[in-house]
């Protein structure tokens, strides 16, 4: 057996384990923790593209919640006017990803923070235009969003949910692993250790970021016209742009341009956040305890996940843990320090995996 299968071996066992567990936990876990559950998947499905856009094309959104209202706006509008439930699914993430190329033309000639502040500004914009309007519910919201029904059966319980999301994530996980395994991918992975390497290589620079922008909308639309479906009920209130810093926490935290970075940063911010808001919600903590802790919170994590692990926890853990294996395998001293330190490890194109 040579090295590549022997360090492939563990990571078909650790997808077979997660893949077992996330199928075992509806089932395992108590009923009041499945909703939870179903959350930190919905975000895993965000965060998927966010990492993608972030760390391949190298474009910070900071309103990629407008894209999660979007996708479940046209779920919830489409079965609340009688057309079929599994085509308002359908239709989310293709509404949300057509707006995306339609903006992104003229977002995306912006860079760094620009691009940011355009992106949150989308959002802002989205949340004012969708709290006037009568035929969206404004401020009051969206009801009576029926169930999803697909084929006769129909999603009435958390579990049930729980499991679509996971066909949902499973999906969105397999379309990112072949996008980056692609030869667009390969452009990708140019694209983001140098825009104008790749562009004198003959990569379409402008047409891969629309495209990537696009696909990490489409997944926003998605987990918004499940949430849409499993919630019943849609307000602005219900996207508000700490949202959209939510998702960039995690997809920084678990690092960008890996599918497993995704989805650890979603795990560890949905369960800290479920924490926080016990906390805050506790007898005696002002109304404002929750959002002051989750700013709070979101603050620290980011300066020492900057400071101590630069790429993210993912890339960091597999990085020691290969230089480990190495070292066993040479015979030299262990050395069990953190694969990144301090002033290591800058640009989000370092340790790009799955």
């Amino acid at each position: 057996m040579g090295p590549a299968a022997r360090l492939r071996r563990p990571r078909v066992l650790a997808v077979v384990a997660v893949c077992a567990a996330a199928l075992a936990l509806p089932q395992v876990l108590p009923a009041s923790d499945v909703p939870v559950l179903v959350t930190l998947l919905l975000s895993a499905i965000v965060v998927t593209g966010l990492s993608m856009l972030m760390g391949y094309a190298g474009q910070i959104s900071l309103g990629h919640a407008a894209f999660y209202l979007i996708g479940a706006y046209t779920a919830a509008l489409l079965a609340t006017h009688g057309r079929p439930t599994w085509l308002g699914l359908a239709a989310a993430p293709l509404a949300a990803a057509v707006v995306a190329a339609v903006i992104g033309v003229p977002l995306l000639r912006l860079r760094g923070h620009q691009l940011a502040f355009a992106t949150l500004a989308m959002q802002l914009i989205l949340l004012n235009v969708v709290g006037q309007q009568e035929w969206t519910g404004g401020d009051i919201g969206l009801q009576g969003v029926p169930r999803l029904t697909v084929a006769g059966y129909e999603f009435s319980s958390a579990k049930s949910y729980a499991y679509l999301t996971l066909a949902a994530l499973a999906l969105v996980v397999i379309v990112t692993r072949n996008v980056v395994a692609s030869r667009p991918g390969r452009g990708l992975r140019a694209l983001a250790t140098s825009e104008v390497a790749a562009e004198s290589a003959g990569v379409p620079v402008v047409a891969y970021k629309l495209a990537v922008f696009s696909l990490s909308a489409g997944f926003a639309g998605l987990a918004g016209g499940i949430y849409a479906f499993y919630t019943g009920y849609l307000a602005p209130g219900s996207f508000p742009v700490l949202l959209s810093f939510e998702f960039v926490v995690m997809a920084v935290i678990g690092g960008l341009g890996t599918v497993w970075g995704a989805l650890a940063g979603a795990a560890v911010i949905t369960l800290l956040l479920q924490e926080l808001n016990e906390l805050g919600t506790a007898e005696g903590m002002p109304g404002s305890a929750p959002a002051v802790l989750s700013y709070a919170v979101y603050g620290l994590l980011l300066v020492l996940v900057v400071l101590y692990l630069p790429r993210g926890l993912v890339p960091s853990a597999t990085a020691w843990w290969e230089r480990r294996r190495a070292r066993r395998r040479s015979g030299g001293p262990h050395d069990d320090s953190p694969a990144d330190g301090p002033g290591t490890g800058t640009g989000a194109a370092a340790g790009k995996g799955t």
